[in-house]
This record gives C-alpha cells, structure tokens and sequence, in this order.
C-alpha cells in the first residue's frame, strides 16, 4: 500500500494506484457529458461523484438545440427527446398573480412566437426540450457506462499531484472509508460551482456582486384543471396586494412534469436573505398562496437555497488539469443556459482530448497536446457571454416589476399602481406602455436564438489566413445577435444546418449530420471532385480519416432547397472543412489548380489546425 499526506498534514495508507486515460470529478451534465462523448470516442476511463446517485433535484430543464446537436452526434437525443414533455408545453412564459388566479401578462417563449418559428427551424434539426436533469445525468451516464466508462459514486475528491506524464489523483470511497489513487493522463473537474479541483488549480476567477439568493422548492401538486389555457413552463407569480414575507415575495413557478410536479423558485426580499428562516410550515402557506386554490394537496418535497451569481473563471485549464461546467462559470438560470453550456463545454473539449490520445481503433488522428489550449481560448470567451447575458436576463425582470408596481414599499401603493394600468388617462397609458416594452424586452431571455446557437470560437484550432474580410461584417454588427443568429460558413461559426436529400427521394438528412462522428469533414460540390483526392491523402499522411461529400445536381447530396447554396459561403467548386465539433475549421473559395495544389493546401490547414509542427 502507498503512503499519501492528506492536506491537513495526516498520512494513510491508499490501495495501489489504477491507471487510465481519463479520470472525470462529477457526474453532473458537464462530467456525466464529457464521459459519455469521450466514450463513445473509444477513449477509456472513469468518473466519480460525491453523492450516492445523480441529481435528486430537478434544477436544469432546458435543452436547448445547439446542446441537443451535441447528444446528437452520437444518438443521445433520441432518449432524450423520449423522455422530454411535449414541446408544446413549453409554449409561453407567463406573469399572473398565482396559478389559478388572473394573469397580468405572456410572452411565446422557445421557438414558439409564429413570427420565430421559421427562425428556429432554419438554426436545427432538433428542437429545444424540456428535460430535468433528474432525468438527463441518468441518460448521460448510461450511454457512458455502456460503452466502456466507469462510474463511481459516493466518491470523494482529495487531491492530485502532476507530473510530465499524467496526474494522481487521491479518491475516498464514502462507504468503506478507504482511500485510493488514480494515475490517469488528463484530470477533469467537473464538480460544479464549489469545484474542489478547481480550487486546488488556484485558477484565476472573476467574481462580480450577485444579486442576492433564492430558494428552489420542490414539489408535488396537480394543477391539470388550470393548464388547458396556462401552458407553458415558466409562470411569474407576484402578489402586489399581499404583506408577503421576507422569505417570498415572488416566485417563478417551473414546470417539472406536466402537471404535477414542479419547482417554485422563490425569491425572498433582497437585502433580507439573512432574517428568513421559514419552518415546513410557512412554506407550505406560501406554496398555497402561489397556487391560489387551496382545495389542491400540495407535497413539498425538498427545499434548497443558492445563490444568483456573477461568476467566470479568466482560464479554464492548467497543464494536464481541466476545469468545465459550473466550475468555471456561474449564473442564474435565465435564458436556460445552465446545463446546456456544460454539454457545449464537455462536447468541444472532448474531440480535442480523443485526437490527441490518439485510437489506433477508431482511426483518430494525432493532434499535439498544444491543441488542448484551445479549449480556454473558445470556451472561455461564451461563458463570459453567457453569464453576462443570463445576468442581464435576470435584471430585465426589474422594470416588469416596476411597470406592475409590485417593488412599491406598501400594498396599498402596489394595487394602486396595478390598478393604474386599467386607467384611460396618460398615467394609465404610460404606464401600459411601459408594461409592453418591458415584456418584450424579456424576449432576450426566452426567444435568444443568437445567444443559444451563435458561438463563434478564434484560436489556433481554426484556420483563418485565406479569410479577406472579417465575419463581424457591418450587418452582423447591426443586427441584435442575442436574438439573430447568423448562418454561415465563416470558419470559427457552427457549421449551418440544411436538409439535403436523394436524388429519388428518401428519408432527408441534414447537412449536420454529415459531420461529427469523431472525424474531420470536407463539404464541396460540382467541379470540387480534387477536394475529395487532396483529402484521402492527406489524411493518409495523418493517419486519420477525413470524409468528404459532394453537394449538389446529382452529387452524393441534393440540395433540394437551394439552402446549401445559399449558405455554403464559396463557390460551387470550393471546400468547407468542418471540425469533428461540427464547426467550421477553414474553407477555400475554389479549387485549386490540380490536385496536387489542393493537398498541398489542406495539409498547411490540417497541419495547423492539429498543432503538428
């Protein structure tokens, strides 16, 4: 047995060390994601979790569809899709005084607005769900176990120590008591907003004031009676006539299962967060009152409290050590960007690892471990984005607030101001008018298709030199990219989603699906036919596969709506190289003059995009 010093100096004993290529700390959507991805790559290995089992709290819910593109890849959406509600259920946010009482206002949210249907539909072949995370880790960690990962939980983290060839790792079993070691190449934390491997890399974090904390109560009440003309999954609640308690005055009501299981977020009154302690009791009063019918049983069945943060870390790596998830970024849960920024995270970081640890197996191409760097430099710039946009989401609630007078000191003042809004006078209209603009503004939180699906990566892992202008063109600069997202083929962009077909007619496919699958992709068409003999040498010279597909009139893809055409971004004859994360790694207008032009061309990418000097 190997002797190890714990951190406050003690010494045990630990049982010899195993080895692997990768050792994963969580079992969250981020570790339970990152498992299931680097599984499905060949890549072998094991993740751990502090808790006996997944989440028991259905916290995430939303997934979105560039999260959904990601399970995609490897056939993990059609479970999900499976045992996600019925979209249809996810129709409208909405602001009443409680679940069966008067509703002051809605908003289409997800897709559903007739005037953003077409635009969800053009970002993807998949559509948002609503899945809880009780039941997404479950998904996750199945498909990982199955193809060959290892899971342990009621695990506990100590510590680990780096080397030039890889990391130890110290692990407690909770159950025997017993320490263990892990010798793997790469060390994954996955451990979310308290990382204790994030800790222990001393990373740097920028940590901005939060807006307070909330409570998360979870529970059981069938409210089937009032939804036929209520759907949606998102219901503010705010009672302005009310002396409400210090712990509650607002609350957001959350479809868990439609419609008898939810989960009311509660927000107490801000800057009195530290005089709330409700018994069962008054939670149960307060729950009642949200719900407005007191004829409904209501089972609460938990009760958790966390707060609303501001939170990026400035790098999410160091040496042989990475850092995803909640560990390195940490926001509200507006505009539903929580766990789906995990499974984006696990998805771009996964690929990277898998051709770098190269399986003689499966084909994977050697990249340099310098490609890894790369995983900060895209990832760590969305994040940023994603917490100041959820952030911002979260603060745009305020003037909603104000415009139904509901953060007025007294009851009195509240219906006052709420009744104002039924006045034919210019205080009434003013007020109305307020209460629109304000409401729409909240459009950024549940219709931001731009922030959901237009991240745009700058890094030595895309290929940029033969680009003449920048892709912040002067019409994507005007337009409100939380909201539009712009289809392109621009290197760096998500390659664009178009359904292309046979030329006699079948099942059709999208032009997302021609990617991914652990390879490098190149797309051309007519007259683009050395493009498919630079790429069978090259990736020879590699030893990797790269696949190629010809689009177009009679190609090995029709484009039956002329949409390729129209978003390809280079001439018929030219190429767009797509990354195993389906992102645009690099296109050329044309063909070069001869085939031997064009290997010489891609191998200059290839070469570069993997780090191989």
């Amino acid at each position: 047995m190997a002797i190890i010093k714990l951190a406050n100096g003690d010494s045990e004993h630990a049982t010899p060390i195993n080895s692997m290529d990768a050792l994963i700390i969580g079992t969250g959507p981020a570790g339970a994601a990152l498992a299931a991805f680097l599984a499905n790559y060949g890549i072998r290995g094991a993740m751990i979790g502090s808790c006996p089992t997944n989440a028991d709290t259905p916290r995430a819910h939303i997934t979105n569809m560039a999260a959904m593109e990601c399970l995609r890849d490897f056939g993990i959406d059609a479970e999900c899709n499976r045992l996600a509600t019925n979209g249809i259920n996810m129709m409208h946010t909405r602001w009443a005084y409680s679940m069966a009482g008067e509703e002051y206002a809605r908003i289409h949210s997800w897709g559903h607005d007739p005037k953003r249907k077409g635009d969800y539909e053009a970002a993807s072949p998949c559509d948002p769900v609503d899945l809880p995370q009780t039941l997404l880790e479950p998904i996750l960690v199945r498909n990982a176990t199955l193809n060959g990962f290892k899971c342990r939980f009621d695990t506990t983290f100590v510590g680990f120590t780096e080397d030039q060839d890889g990391v130890l790792s110290t692990l407690k079993d909770n159950v025997s008591g017993s320490l263990y070691q892990i010798r793997s190449k790469y060390l994954f934390g996955a451990d979310g907003a308290r990382s204790e491997v994030f800790r222990q890399l001393e990373l740097p974090l920028d940590v901005r004031p939060d807006q307070g904390v909330a409570y998360n109560v979870h529970l059981k009440a069938d409210l089937s009676r009032y939804m036929q003309y209520r759907t949606g999954n998102l219901h503010w609640l705010l009672q302005p006539d009310r002396e409400h308690p210090l712990f509650g005055w607002a609350c957001i009501a959350r479809m868990v299962k439609p419609w008898d299981e939810w989960l009311f977020i509660v927000l107490p009154e801000r800057g009195k967060e530290l005089e709330t302690n409700p018994s069962d009791e008054q939670w149960e009063q307060r729950m009642k009152e949200f719900i407005g019918d007191d004829s409904i049983p209501t089972e609460i069945l938990g009760v958790s409290k966390w707060r609303i943060n501001d939170v990026v870390a400035e790098k999410f790596s160091k040496g042989r050590v990475f850092c995803l998830g909640d560990a390195v970024h940490r926001h509200p849960p507006s505009n539903g960007l929580g766990s789906n920024t995990c499974i984006q995270d696990s998805y771009n970081l996964a690929w990277k690892v898998a051709h770098v640890l190269k399986d003689t197996n499966r084909n994977l191409g050697h990249a340099s471990p310098s490609i890894l760097e790369t995983y900060t430099e895209e990832r760590q710039p969305v994040a940023r984005g994603v917490v100041t946009r959820a952030n911002s989401s979260f603060r745009h609630h305020g003037p909603v607030w104000e415009a139904l007078g509901v953060i007025l000191p007294t009851p009195e003042l509240r219906v006052e101001a709420l009744n104002e809004l039924t006045l034919p006078t210019e205080q009434g209209r003013a007020r109305r008018s307020r209460l629109q603009a304000a409401i729409e503004e909240t459009e950024h939180e549940y219709h931001a298709l731009g922030t959901e699906m237009g991240q745009y990566y700058q890094s030595s892992a895309i290929y940029t030199a033969d680009e003449t202008e920048s892709f912040y063109s002067p019409e994507m600069i005007a337009k409100d990219r939380d909201l539009c997202l712009t289809r392109s083929t621009y290197p760096g962009c998500r390659l664009p989603h178009v359904w292309l077909n046979d030329a006699v007619p079948v099942e059709r496919i999208s032009s997302i699906d021609l990617a991914g699958h652990g390879r490098f992709t190149i797309l051309t068409g007519i007259g683009g036919e050395a493009w498919r003999s630079a790429a069978g040498q090259v990736g020879a010279e590699l030893g990797m596969e790269i696949k190629t597909y010809t689009i177009g009139f009679r190609q090995d893809y029709e484009d039956v709506y002329f949409d390729w055409a129209r978003v390809r971004g280079v001439d018929e004859t030219g190429c767009v190289l797509v990354r195993p994360d389906r992102f645009v790694a690099w296109r050329y207008d044309v063909v070069l003059g001869d085939v031997t032009q064009c290997v010489s061309k891609l191998r200059e990418v290839m070469v570069s995009i993997l780090g191989r000097k």
